[in-house]
């Protein structure tokens, strides 16, 4: 399927792509009645570590978004393959095994990736900021491999 026509729109696809899940990371919405807040992974941790959040309301935040970024990285990759681009599959085969990983590997009980009766056990908070952090730096190194 790699063609001409296909390049460009397959790195278009990739631009939108990574770009929603960078604002994803960056701004996310929170949907409340009242009004709607913008807010980042790493604030919404760095609030819930600073107790201007509870853990309840954090993690119900934070696993909103856990499966629709597992998705739509998903959806690039898949695209990548279709079009036979092996070296970019290759490359994002590592991302998605690990969030495939965290989605799996969540333990019987808990609500979802981020666990409001877990974050606080074990150094969770700061292992999920750095992992936040991490995220972040991944996808605007791939964002600007994917603009060249």
């Amino acid at each position: 399927m790699e063609g001409m026509a296909g390049g460009p729109f397959l790195f278009a696809v990739a631009l939108v792509d990574t770009g929603s899940i960078l604002f994803l990371l960056v701004y996310f919405v929170s949907f409340s009645p009242v009004f709607t807040v913008y807010k980042s992974y790493i604030i919404t941790l760095s609030d819930l570590e600073c107790d201007y959040l509870n853990a309840q309301e954090c993690c119900s935040k934070l696993n909103y978004w856990v499966l629709p970024k597992l998705f739509v990285h998903g959806f690039l990759v898949v695209i990548f393959l279709l079009f036979g681009h092996w070296w970019l599959v290759c490359l994002n085969i590592p991302i998605v095994s690990y969030m495939i990983y965290e989605h799996v590997s969540v333990p019987q009980g808990n609500i979802g990736v981020y666990d409001p009766f877990q974050i606080y056990n074990r150094g969770q908070l700061k292992k999920y900021m750095r992992d936040c952090v991490i995220y972040l730096g991944w996808y605007l190194i791939t964002f600007f491999i994917y603009l060249y």
